[in-house]
């Protein structure tokens, strides 16, 4: 028996657009909340209760400027809770530094390889994992400067991973908007969840 994909987003609307593409008999996708906490509680409530062949955390996310512009498609290649850790007088120290544990999941390399094969256009890069979005210019060039691989920020990725421990995991973003200042006027969703269901077309293909 071939077990279920297990796609699981923040909110209601970013699961409908990765339902309208997705294989409805192949795909589960399910709804989690908002932040890494109720993403990482959700996935496990599921993964405790069915039985899956690999998890993805997709959704929209905001962009880096002049690494994935709004309507892109990003894959990500780690996802990094980016605050995770302590500030310091010489700057932010990641939990690593720390040593209470890694802020940072690498994507199951055969799933990546396949979503980027069945997904050509697609932007391979870090994802950033953030309790709180960006909205400065001044934060988003230090994350910038901090993750040179970043070519996206989002709210639950590292927190679906952190679930997912043992099953392979990617994680799958449409570009709504570029990160830095909050201008709602920028932001493109009709746009991004257009290219989410795209994208969730090729799913099954690829991890089937």
């Amino acid at each position: 028996m071939a077990y279920p994909l297990l796609v699981v987003t923040a909110v209601a609307a970013e699961a409908e657009a990765v339902r309208a593409g997705a294989d409805p008999d192949q795909v589960v996708v399910e709804p989690v909340g908002v932040g890494p906490a109720a993403a990482a509680a959700g996935t496990a409530r599921l993964l405790a209760t069915g039985r899956y062949r690999a998890v993805i955390s997709a959704g929209i996310a905001g962009g880096f400027v002049g690494r994935a512009p709004v309507g892109a498609t990003v894959l990500g290649a780690r996802s990094i809770a980016a605050d995770l850790g302590a500030e310091s007088p010489g700057g932010f120290l990641p939990i690593e530094e720390l040593g209470f544990g890694t802020s940072r999941v690498t994507a199951d390399p055969v799933l990546l390889k396949a979503l980027a094969a069945a997904l050509p256009d697609a932007i391979t890069g870090d994802v950033l994992t953030l309790a709180t979005v960006t909205g400065t210019a001044a934060t988003a060039d230090a994350l910038a400067a901090r993750f040179p691989r970043a070519v996206a920020e989002a709210m639950e990725g590292f927190g679906v991973a952190t679930a997912a421990a043992g099953l392979p995991f990617a994680e799958l973003r449409a570009i709504s908007n570029p990160i830095g200042p909050r201008d709602r006027a920028a932001w493109r969703l009709k746009d991004a969840f257009a290219a989410l269901s795209t994208a969730s077309a090729a799913l099954w293909t690829a991890c089937g």
